[in-house]
């Protein structure tokens, strides 16, 4: 009887890690196939059973979700030579115009900016302009550090790839000034208090804390939303997504051309200015 096992899971997270995913990728695959296994329960793992469970994600999650868990099951199913219970993932239509509803604007940040100085908390405020002046990930935060900080540059290294992000003038006197007040002077500029770099959670909870001060849905409110704002605002000054792309660390402008869509109502304006309407 073909069912997922413990050693099954430990193997196929040992074998990500062995691939150099990001730790939050293993993560993500593992939680995934759990997920499935306890869905399934005693039942064999057979393409049916899979296909039941595609069914399952269809009726409760979006389309975009549904698909990554689906990546999530096919790595594994590949990984234990189950070649049989791959399934198709769903095709999408690509999305032309962002959600407003998700969109964090350059007002919302000001706010969120303005909220975390009256709360006195400057590792928030500091790290929030940070994360927006760069569009660095969160997972990337750690490279910012005092070496980065002195050189105007980090360089970044992830996912068996190498980057430089250039790290402005102002930012890095503005960085320089928190490093003095925390007495920071080697390793990440952002630390908990046990001297470590913040990790995602940790950011995480205290921007959740935020919102509520700062009058900004907690659904905008995110780290990666930082990246999409940082992206927006330079491609709107610049509109070369090539160059952009290098910057974000993107391999496929594709990728890219997602942080650079135009809300509906951005998009209408500009189409009342082509003054092609003749009354």
């Amino acid at each position: 009887m073909r069912i997922i096992t413990s050693k099954h899971i430990d193997e196929f997270g040992m074998y990500l890690q062995n691939e150099e995913r990001a730790a939050a990728t293993v993560e993500k695959y593992i939680r995934d196939i759990r997920a499935f296994s306890a869905w399934l329960g005693e039942e064999e793992i057979g393409k049916n059973a899979v296909l039941a469970y595609k069914d399952h994600l269809i009726e409760n999650y979006a389309p975009a979700s549904v698909n990554s868990v689906l990546s999530s099951l096919n790595s594994f199913f590949r990984f234990t030579g189950w070649h049989d219970c791959h399934v198709k993932t769903l095709k999408i239509q690509r999305q032309i115009f962002a959600k407003s509803d998700r969109e964090l604007t350059k007002a919302e940040y000001e706010r969120l900016l303005s909220a975390a100085q009256k709360k006195g908390n400057r590792r928030l405020y500091y790290l929030m302009q940070t994360l927006c002046n760069t569009g660095i990930r969160i997972s990337e935060l750690r490279f910012i550090d005092a070496d980065a900080i002195k050189n105007g540059k980090a360089v970044i290294r992830c996912k068996g790839k190498m980057r430089v992000v250039i790290l402005t003038a102002p930012l890095c006197r503005m960085l320089k000034g928190y490093m003095r007040e925390q007495g920071v002077t080697s390793g990440s500029v952002f630390q908990t208090k046990s001297g470590k770099p913040l990790n995602r959670s940790n950011v995480w909870r205290m921007l959740k804390d935020l919102c509520e001060s700062a009058g900004v849905s907690k659904d905008k409110v995110f780290p990666h939303n930082f990246r999409h704002l940082f992206a927006r605002t330079f491609y709107s000054l610049q509109k070369d997504v090539v160059r952009l792309a290098d910057i974000l660390g993107h391999s496929s402008i594709n990728t890219t051309r997602v942080y650079t869509m135009e809300s509906g109502a951005e998009h209408r304006r500009q189409m009342q200015k082509l003054g092609l309407l003749r009354y």
